[in-house]
């Protein structure tokens, strides 16, 4: 792999932890005009209609014929279908901060599936990097006050249930990437979820008889720039940077840059919400961080399996 390919696949996994970071800080703002469902419904409609606009106009060329498609659509299902309803359904019997702790441990799941279902090896320095970022990450909301309260097991299961789901897209999509462009599966991913939330939003409000709802939020410029950030930005932006990056980058190293959002959205916080700065938040973010620089430099990845992974990527597109 050429390293100017890798430097930017790094950048495009740092690009999308930035962006995610910052998404938590305009859900929090369209949510205040719309329910959660109504809310990614025009998230992903947003996000499906400025990508259609260039594959209609040709400008991005889309092709799936001959490709295991029943494998895109299961990929589709997990994210962002099977990550969203789990974490909605989770998020309504345990609290946002359980939720945060762990989310965390993601990259410790990816890191085991992708060794069972990739056999991507990771060293002991990167073992302990990784754990080092999810630390930093738990330090953090435990410093807060925060922490698992094991009577909300039916929240706690359904959000681990996100986290492992989150995991299993990251190696499937790897395995995918060989046969498929990240603009494929990106469109396929954004297509799928805004069909599926649009059915969800308009089933939910005809049974409740709140369909003339359905369209009040959108009065709202401040709703309208949100989705447009969760939509365009940390929908449609984030799915192309890390699908890009997963076609270049191993599983595990990929996940445990999902840790430094933390960081982004402390940071947000405090810059848009005059939310205030504690020392736990900083040596928290150090904690992250350097398990992010470790778990990624400290490598033993061997040339032979990226040569591999190259070579079945360049015959499937022959």
């Amino acid at each position: 792999m050429q390293p100017k390919t890798l430097k930017f696949a790094y950048l495009c996994a740092v690009l999308n932890a930035a962006i995610i970071g910052f998404s938590f800080l305009f859900t929090k703002l369209a949510l205040e005009h719309a329910q959660p469902i109504d809310t990614l419904m025009y998230r992903f409609g947003a996000a499906f209609a400025v990508m259609s606009i260039p594959v209609m106009f040709g400008r991005v060329r889309l092709n799936y014929s001959g490709k295991p498609l029943y494998k895109a659509l299961l990929l589709a299902t997990m994210y962002p279908l099977g990550f969203f309803t789990l974490q909605t359904f989770g998020l309504q019997h345990a609290t946002s901060a359980e939720g945060g702790i762990l989310f965390a441990f993601t990259p410790v799941l990816t890191m085991v599936l992708a060794f069972i279902f990739l056999k991507e090896a990771t060293t002991v320095l990167q073992k302990l990097s990784i754990f080092l970022s999810v630390s930093g990450v738990v330090f953090i909301f435990i410093m807060k006050g925060s922490g698992i309260d094991l009577s909300n097991m039916k929240g706690i299961f359904l959000l681990f249930l996100s986290c492992l789901v989150i995991a299993g897209y990251s190696v499937l999509a790897r395995s995918l990437l060989r046969t498929y462009t990240p603009m494929e599966i990106t469109y396929l991913m954004l297509g799928i979820a805004f069909a599926a939330f649009l059915a969800a939003s308009l089933t939910a409000h005809v049974t409740a008889g709140t369909l003339e709802r359905l369209l009040t939020p959108i009065g709202s410029g401040t709703f309208i720039g949100s989705v447009l950030y969760l939509g365009v930005m940390s929908s449609l932006v984030s799915a192309l940077t890390a699908n890009y990056a997963l076609s270049k980058i191993e599983a595990s190293k990929m996940s445990v840059f999902g840790n430094l959002s933390t960081v982004v959205s402390i940071a947000a916080g405090a810059m848009f919400l005059g939310e205030e700065i504690m020392p736990y938040h900083i040596i928290g973010s150090v904690l992250i961080i350097a398990g992010v620089t470790g778990a990624n430099l400290l490598s033993g990845r061997k040339k032979a399996e990226t040569r591999m992974f190259n070579s079945d990527r360049a015959e499937a597109e022959a």
